[in-house]
């Protein structure tokens, strides 16, 4: 309980320190201007990349899956839009927790999987962004974060390496030395114990099988890139005139900030990241705080509305089977 406070007044805090830096530079009344003769249809296309964004990360998670244990697209893609809800509703991205338990609900998909799938996701985005952001290098200007970045980059890459050679040499025996200790608490047998260390270590496929690998790399690029074009569409509303590596540096920045604790849907921290890789291009504060708000909003809305959407036809699908007492 006190770990979790700590975790929500950390976060407060961090929103609103984000929330100032973002606003501290910028004239309101300009802000307003900006918005007010933006150019709004651009984020048609911006949308409708950032949909196709999503259903590749879906592909992209089922992917992350054992052959023999994969679920079905439809699951997969009705779980990962339950957890974007969450994601923006509440704090702590609690939406990763959502849609590990939406997938158990609906396909049956072990929890201990499901999350060291996700697990695995954060770390080939962590690896992906980065590599992103050092390629198009040569077509962005100075980025002061560069160093800091490279040496978080380093630090994944040994994990990961060191992960794979533990997991080639001893397969499953170091997740169930970890999982033992669990065994104290009365309702957990060894057994138990063993079977979630084996679930994990399905989850975890994509760190010793090549090809689940490889084909996850590539969805996880691809879906960056289109992401990078979703962000680099709207500052064309804004006639901001940057180049579509900008849309890059925005996601590098956007999403490397929410590894802080933060309020629900980032509010302020997703704004200050926008602005510190806006400023990268001398674009003053109150154009790049319009476009921030924008950008974010096209980032929030649509996933609440389709996420609320999700959620309602499970709770429509599974009614029936409770009121009849059948067992879904």
């Amino acid at each position: 309980m006190r770990g979790r406070r700590l975790l929500l007044w950390g976060g407060i805090a961090v929103t609103v320190l984000s929330a100032y830096l973002a606003v501290r530079n910028a004239d309101l009344g300009e802000v307003r201007r900006a918005l007010e003769t933006s150019d709004y249809w651009w984020l048609i296309p911006a949308f409708a990349a950032l949909a196709v964004a999503v259903v590749m990360r879906a592909v992209r998670w089922r992917s992350l899956f054992a052959p023999a244990t994969r679920p079905p697209f439809a699951a997969v893609m009705r779980a990962l839009l339950i957890g974007y809800l969450f994601n923006n509703v509440l704090p702590a991205r609690a939406g990763e927790a959502a849609r590990i338990i939406a997938l158990r609900t609906d396909a049956g998909t072990s929890a201990a999987e499901g999350t060291a799938t996700v697990v695995t996701e954060r770390i080939y985005d962590v690896l992906v962004l980065l590599a992103l952001l050092f390629v198009a290098t040569p077509w962005l200007p100075a980025v002061s974060w560069l160093r800091a970045a490279a040496f978080v980059g380093l630090l994944i890459v040994a994990g990961v390496v060191a992960a794979i050679i533990v997991f080639g040499r001893y397969r499953e025996r170091p997740l169930r030395w970890l999982m033992r200790p669990l065994t104290r608490i009365p309702v957990i047998s060894i057994e138990r114990a063993d079977a979630a260390a084996a679930n994990v270590g399905q989850g975890l496929v994509g760190f010793r099988d090549r090809r689940v690998a490889a084909t996850a790399l590539f969805w996880t690029v691809l879906s960056w890139l289109v992401l990078a074009l979703s962000a680099w569409l709207v500052t064309l509303g804004f006639h901001l005139e940057l180049s579509p590596a900008a849309g890059i540096l925005v996601i590098v920045a956007t999403n490397l900030a929410l590894v802080l604790p933060s309020s629900p849907a980032a509010v302020g921290v997703f704004e200050a990241a926008t602005l510190v890789a806006l400023d990268a291009y001398d674009i003053p504060a109150s154009s790049a705080l319009s476009y921030a708000l924008v950008y974010h909003a096209l980032n929030l809305f649509p996933y609440v509305l389709v996420g609320l959407a999700v959620v309602a036809m499970q709770a429509r699908s599974t009614r029936p089977a409770a009121e009849t007492g059948v067992d879904a």
